[in-house]
């Protein structure tokens, strides 16, 4: 089979040299056993990648299993993973199957690795090199043969240095380490992409495929694509969704520009950087509510410069109702997320620019529920 051949089965759209090549290492490495780490940008399409590699093994027919790793709370992560008995926990009403070994012949794909818990890290590294397991409850070991695909956005070397990853398991998974170009390093492709998401747009949606002009294209040519191929594929659908004319020009991706603009303000907003994850994500909901308090906090500024007139600063009254403690501001962020998205976590989470495991976390913590 060619790279050609490769790429049309697929769905693997790019002329680039850097998917060229890309997939000339698929293809030899598909056929093989050994585990495969996929590392690219939030966007440009790992599961695209883990559905070819596994498509294109000795295991097609059988099934390929997806997790996000990132998605399923740490509590219940295991159990998801390598399944448990009867009785085990409060709520295993039955004796149920994991994912490793729903997979069992098939093909495992483990997305947002880097968010699985450590604890969970030292079982999956022993079924990497046992091809075994016991379920969550279990005396007896389950015996498997799964392949492993993992895929992550984070450097998993600098998540060993901080202590977020084992080394071990690391070192296991990049036997083979394959990286998935972001956008803005294939502009080639930037076109060709653009072209076809129009057509699944123009098909799905059962309308006349509008026309792009060359002015558009090199304004999506020239956008650096943060959120790669899935920014892209939203970016085509909201212009012909707001589309009068059949033609794509420049004007269709104005909303493109003014979405920067936001960013990059966002961006210059001072950011003190902190270890942990949790501080992190608490730092996001603090961010979020800058902008919420700009015009007070101006306004307090005015009415202070009209009224002291140069006294002391030492000197001025706090009012303490305007103190609370920043668990008070976050549990209040996350009721009005929640209350926003009508208590879809995955969406509030999302709003909240925390990952989901972090919020589930906080409910627990903060009672919320």
């Amino acid at each position: 089979m060619t790279i050609e051949e490769f790429q049309n089965k697929f769905g693997i759209i790019g002329k680039s040299k850097e998917i060229k090549d890309l997939i000339d290492i698929m293809m030899q490495v598909a056929m093989s056993d050994i585990s495969v780490l996929l590392f690219g940008e939030s966007g440009t399409g790992k599961d695209v990648f883990a559905r070819a590699i596994h498509g294109f093994s000795s295991r097609s027919e059988k099934q390929l299993v997806s997790v996000n790793c990132g998605a399923i709370p740490e509590g219940i992560l295991e159990s998801e993973l390598f399944g448990h008995k009867k009785g085990s926990f409060t709520g295993a009403t039955e004796t149920r199957k994991g994912y490793f070994e729903i997979a069992d012949g098939g093909t495992l794909f483990l997305d947002e690795i880097a968010e699985m818990p450590l604890t969970t890290q030292v079982k999956l590294l022993r079924v990497l090199e046992t091809k075994e397991f016991m379920k969550v409850g279990a005396e007896t070991v389950t015996h498997i043969d799964t392949r492993i695909i993992a895929a992550t956005n984070k450097n998993l070397e600098s998540e060993v240095d901080k202590k977020h990853f084992r080394a071990d398991l690391y070192f296991r998974l990049k036997a083979v380490s394959l990286n998935i170009p972001p956008l803005r390093k294939r502009k080639e492709d930037i076109v060709e992409l653009a072209n076809h998401f129009i057509q699944l747009y123009s098909e799905r949606n059962n309308i006349a495929k509008p026309v792009i002009t060359p002015e558009a294209e090199l304004l999506l040519q020239t956008y650096p694509w943060p959120g790669n191929i899935r920014e892209l594929k939203n970016a085509i659908e909201t212009a012909i969704a707001l589309n009068k004319d059949g033609i794509l020009n420049e004007s269709s991706f104005e909303f493109m520009t003014k979405g920067e603009a936001e960013d990059n303000y966002m961006r210059n907003l001072p950011v003190f950087v902190k270890k942990t994850t949790e501080e992190v994500d608490r730092e996001m909901i603090l961010r979020a509510l800058i902008e919420i308090k700009k015009d007070l906090i101006e306004l307090k500024e005015l009415v202070y410069n009209n009224n002291n007139n140069g006294k002391d600063e030492k000197n001025i009254d706090v009012n303490i109702d305007d103190i609370a403690p920043i668990s008070e501001v976050e549990k209040e962020a996350i009721k009005k997320a929640l209350r926003y998205t009508k208590d879809n976590k995955k969406q509030a989470a999302r709003l909240l620019k925390m990952n989901e495991r972090t919020l589930y976390r906080k409910l627990k913590e903060y009672e919320i529920g």
